[in-house]
């Protein structure tokens, strides 16, 4: 039997958020973080490394290398996208900067899949609302809007999408391709060609970025849920080929990343598996506020979750894409970024548990937003004011403590963007407190928009902090300073130097590095070596014509040390 949907929800309560105003959220969660900064290390400014000797024509595509050195990230495909992007608009803004664009393009696709997924599962069958007896329930078309704009807001609000998807690195292209493949899935057999080259798509983005197995798993998992569900009898041939298409594209996917050598097995041993507790904080932190919603969601809809005989899209869909991602984050490191894949489903299960809402529920959820993020822009304005003016004293010292030698500078555009940001959140709060609002997407307003205000704050008046401290900027300065010129310099031999480092040096300071063991370096007048390397026997790694000059360290980490060396003459 068919349970009936536990959706109760009037057409005044589907009302669409005003899409200028989505579509100006959206905006101020994606630029931020991808302009105006530096390269971050380690993952951003590595993958900045490769692309920019992918553009200057200085490694193979098919295998690139920084001296000698493979990626320490499997995945072709970013290090390609920055690359071409690089040579499209290179000569029209900083290579830094054309490098990052197809990252921001990518989050934004991310969200608009997530979104039309959302949309899409709303519509399907067992998920609409109730029929009322005398009329006045929501319109399908209005309400799936309603419920994708929800779904939406709650991805947004996840505490743990903003930092790594303002990367540019494989896990965002990962974190694409996912949603790609979810949007396929959850909109067949309502449409099917533009679905499956999309899945397609998203499947060889995973193959191509470190995450093969994750494809095939995908597209397997996709194609069983599309045989199983239940469709109308001159829909179903059309289900049962896309799902032979995807377990096809998912096994492809495979097949191209091992053709490509870009299969490696990365599942940890089973005594290394993320225990229990850890995973628990994890997730508690990273995927909030979604995964109380989406717990209440399968809880609300459990009938229809345990219903053996009707396969519900809808539910199914997100559990399987929210179970990869759970058992990928015990089995797998970095476990926060194999997290990051689940955010777009755990969202789509937060979407679901809207309509069950009652409003003390909501009003809880509001109140504890409000206070949350309100404390948190006024923790980064005080921190901000006493950077700059030493008061109150404590923040400021603490501040002057992790990053010595840091001198503020006030940017008026980052100022202004910051209040602007502030008043939003003033004028949000303000909306929302004012009468209770009938809209089914009210409760994630708040915490989309809060997240949205931390960010842009940390995004504007923290970013010379920021950049100060995750950056090699400073300590590429205080290298120029020991070292020569690059244009005078000739080259620099390097010896130990992280994959980080050596693009810092490289792209950075315009030295010329080559590697100690190269025949090349013989030339080299100049050494460059980590503090580690350094305590490894001298005459292992030095001869006794090699001079030590300094150490420099980076302001915030004293244990990546850069050792330099000249060379004497005989």
């Amino acid at each position: 039997m068919n349970f009936p949907t536990p959706a109760i929800v009037s057409q005044a309560a589907v009302r669409p958020l005003p899409r200028a105003l989505l579509l100006l959220l959206c905006l101020a969660y994606v630029v931020p973080g991808f302009v105006a900064r530096a390269p971050w290390k380690t993952l951003d400014i590595t993958s900045y490394g490769y692309a920019l000797a992918l553009a200057e024509g200085r490694t193979p595509w098919l295998a690139p290398e920084i001296l000698g050195l493979s990626p320490d990230t499997e995945g072709l495909i970013p290090y390609w996208l920055g690359a071409w992007a690089i040579q499209a608009f290179g000569d029209v803004m900083s290579p830094e900067l054309a490098s990052r664009l197809p990252f921001a393009a990518l989050l934004w696709l991310a969200l608009m899949a997530t979104w039309y997924a959302v949309y899409y599962l709303a519509r399907s069958p067992g998920a609409g609302p109730v029929a009322f007896a005398f009329g006045g329930e929501a319109n399908e078309i209005d309400y799936a809007r309603a419920m994708a704009d929800g779904g939406l807001l709650a991805l947004i609000a996840c505490l743990g999408l903003a930092q790594p998807s303002h990367e540019a690195s494989s896990y965002v292209v990962q974190l694409s391709g996912v949603c790609f493949v979810f949007y396929a899935a959850a909109c067949i057999p309502i449409r099917f060609a533009t679905p499956l080259c999309v899945g397609a798509i998203g499947l060889v983005m995973l193959a191509l970025s470190g995450a093969p197995t994750y494809a095939v798993c995908l597209g397997l998992g996709v194609a069983l849920i599309l045989a199983l569900t239940p469709v109308d009898a001159k829909l179903r041939a059309r289900s049962l080929q896309a799902a032979g298409v995807f377990a096809i594209l998912g096994v492809a996917a495979l097949l191209l990343a091992v053709y490509l050598h870009q299969w490696q097995w990365r599942i940890l041993p089973a005594e290394n598996f993320r225990q229990l507790r850890p995973l628990f904080e994890l997730v508690v932190w990273y995927v909030w506020p979604a995964w109380p919603l989406a717990l209440w969601s399968l809880w609300i809809w459990r009938r229809q979750v345990a219903d053996w005989r009707f396969v519900h899209r809808h539910l199914w869909l997100p559990i399987l894409l929210g179970a990869l991602a759970l058992v990928n984050t015990v089995i797998t490191t970095p476990s926060d970024r194999a997290l990051l894949l689940g955010l777009p489903a755990f969202a789509a299960l937060a979407a679901f548990a809207l309509p069950t809402f009652r409003r003390a529920m909501a009003a809880l959820i509001d109140w504890f937003t409000l206070l949350f993020f309100s404390a948190a822009a006024i923790t980064i304005w005080v921190i901000w004011l006493a950077v700059y003016t030493g008061t109150p004293a404590k923040p400021a010292a603490n501040v002057a403590r992790i990053a010595p030698d840091f001198v503020a500078q006030f940017s008026l555009p980052q100022f202004v963007m910051a209040v602007l940001a502030t008043l939003a959140w003033c004028a949000l709060a303000f909306w929302r407190a004012r009468r209770n609002r009938p809209e089914i997407w009210r409760s994630l307003v708040l915490p989309a928009g809060g997240t949205v205000l931390s960010w842009i704050l940390l995004m504007s008046i923290w970013m010379p902090m920021l950049d100060y401290g995750r950056s090699y900027t400073a300590q590429v300065q205080a290298l120029a300073k020991v070292l020569p010129p690059p244009a005078s310099a000739g080259c620099v031999a390097a010896w130990g130097l992280s994959r980080s480092q050596i693009v810092a040096l490289q792209a950075q300071g315009g030295w010329q590095l080559k590697t100690l063991t190269d025949p090349a370096s013989a030339s080299c007048n100049w050494l460059a070596m980590p503090l580690e390397s350094q305590r490894t026997p001298s005459n292992e790694v030095l001869g006794p014509e090699w001079q030590r000059l300094a150490a420099v360290a980076r302001p915030t980490d004293k244990n990546a040390e850069i050792v330099i060396y000249r060379r004497q003459a005989n």
